[in-house]
């Protein structure tokens, strides 16, 4: 027993120092890597280049949203307060008189504008009628917005992998064709030992020069923008940073596995850049055909007709012979028991409008969530493409977690719909018991009535719905990163990429 004790503590001894000589060389082609980009002029102009860049959208983004949302604020308290300020007038009116609500951008849209500026703004809620939201930036914008907007989110998706490309082709192909490669590898150093010093090494220098700069510019922007820091909003800027951090660990391994798997620096620039190319122009420009050409959108035009259908199907009140009006009028008169609607206690007249409001508020909801599905599902082809291009993968979350997603949108949406429905309801109701049936149209109620009413108050989506909005993105990146790191002991076992 005693011996076989001895021997397993031999054996464990000799797999710590094995595993500590291996650790310990990963470490040192690391700070070999740190040191040697850090000497060269080139990474750190690149890198100035770069924070000019990201400073530059950083304060435009934070000016933009600061200047939009005290612009949105000071609409919505002059049409607050135009409806206030009402004289006494019949109920119906009012509700026609309508009202403006506005969508202020979330505090993180600095950072990442998302689908803000392709989505409407504001919407004009009336009785009887669902308008869509109206005034976004593409609207009146030129057709520039089409290259898409300089905004924090897009350096870091797009020009922080180039940058990463030109300081990491070389770095282990230019070990080939100098022959360092083959001293490392002959001082008892495997090819995986030096694959992911390297890796170490340019994943340091990366996180180091751009996660800083991440969290404080999410930090300052929105503190900024809403004057305070809420648990959620830090939680949403810590898992940003997170996420950004593993978006650049892929990036970098895949530049080292295909210096890697080149035969020089040449060669595999040419292929990194081209494989920039497939990910952020190619795979990107196709998932937004391909969602679109496999669940195909109506138009606006064809979505109101086939609401407008279904609505004179259903029951027309302002034709005195639909059936199911008729119906209404027979059940009212057999409740009230009394032989025509000048003898109910209450206005028949408001109990129509209310009972046509019920009609088009519920197919216009059946109507709008059929098609928020189409939407969804045609974004749900970019979000399984991002199994395929880290770059999908990282936008979709970036812009969950930042608000600017069709999430956020949709929800906003909703919530005017309720909330128009809520308002012309409460009119309606005021009409039935203020406004008697003969000589309607000529009487009229107190202004306090509509003053009481509480105002729109637009509550974002929570970061949970947001996260679960997310939840393939986040799978996808975490899959990249295994996907990479079995690639990456591949190439390491074949002996002729060492070559």
């Amino acid at each position: 027993m005693c011996i076989l004790f001895y021997v397993n503590a031999g054996a464990t001894a000799l797999q710590l120092i094995n595993f500590y000589m291996h650790f310990r060389f990963i470490t040192l082609v690391a700070r070999q890597e740190w040191a040697s980009i850090f000497r060269s002029r080139v990474p750190l102009a690149l890198f100035a280049v770069l924070f000019v860049v990201v400073l530059l959208a950083t304060f435009t983004g934070w000016q933009y949203v600061s200047k939009f949302n005290h612009q949105q604020k000071a609409a919505h308290q002059e049409v607050h307060d135009q409806w206030m300020s009402q004289p006494n007038r019949h109920p119906h009116r009012v509700a026609h008189y309508g009202y403006m609500v506005f969508r202020e951008k979330s505090p993180l849209s600095f950072f990442d504008f998302g689908l803000d500026s392709y989505v409407g703004n504001s919407v004009f809620l009336e009785a009887h009628r669902q308008n869509t939201v109206n005034m976004s930036e593409a609207g009146f914008s030129n057709g520039m917005l089409r290259f898409g907007e300089l905004s924090m989110a897009m350096v870091l998706q797009l020009l922080v992998p180039l940058f990463i490309i030109f300081i990491g082709f070389q770095t282990v192909a230019s070990l080939k064709q100098n022959g360092v490669l083959k001293l490392l590898l002959c001082q008892s150093a495997s090819y995986l030992d030096i694959l992911l010093g390297k890796i170490t090494g340019l994943t340091a220098v990366v996180w180091a020069l751009f996660l800083p700069l991440l969290l404080v510019s999410l930090l300052a922007g929105n503190l900024l923008i809403t004057g305070e820091m809420s648990a959620e909003a830090l939680l949403r800027v810590l898992l940003l940073t997170i996420l950004y951090a593993i978006y650049f660990l892929i990036i970098t391994m895949l530049v080292v596995i295909v210096s890697a798997i080149s035969k020089s620096a040449k060669n595999a620039l040419m292929v990194l850049v081209l494989v920039w190319m497939l990910f952020f122009i190619v795979i990107p420009k196709s998932a937004q055909t391909l969602g679109s050409s496999l669940h195909r959108a109506p138009d606006k035009i064809a979505f109101e007709q086939a609401i407008e259908e279904d609505v004179s199907k259903q029951g027309d009140s302002h034709n005195p012979d639909d059936p199911h009006f008729a119906s209404l009028k027979a059940n009212t008169l057999k409740k009230y028991n009394v032989d025509s609607i000048s003898q109910l206690p209450v206005n028949y007249a408001a109990l129509v409008m209310q009972e046509g409001e019920n009609i088009s508020s519920g197919i216009f909801n059946k109507h709008f969530d059929r098609l928020v599905g189409i939407y969804k599902a045609q974004n749900a082809v970019s979000s399984i493409l991002g199994f395929a291009d880290p770059y999908l993968a990282i936008r979709n979350i970036s812009m969950n977690l930042s608000g600017t997603d069709f999430d956020s949108f949709t929800a906003f949406q909703k919530q005017t719909e309720k909330y128009r429905f809520e308002k012309t309801k409460k009119l309606n109701e005021i009409h039935l018991t203020q406004i008697k049936y003969q000589n309607d149209s000529k009487q009229k109620v107190s202004a306090k009535n509509w003053q009481q009413q509480p105002d729109f108050s637009f509550q974002p989506l929570a970061i949970r719905e947001n996260l679960a909005a997310g939840t393939l993105s986040m799978a996808a990146l975490i899959l990249w990163v295994f996907a990479s790191l079995g690639v990456l002991i591949f190439v390491s076992s074949k002996r002729a990429y060492q070559i």
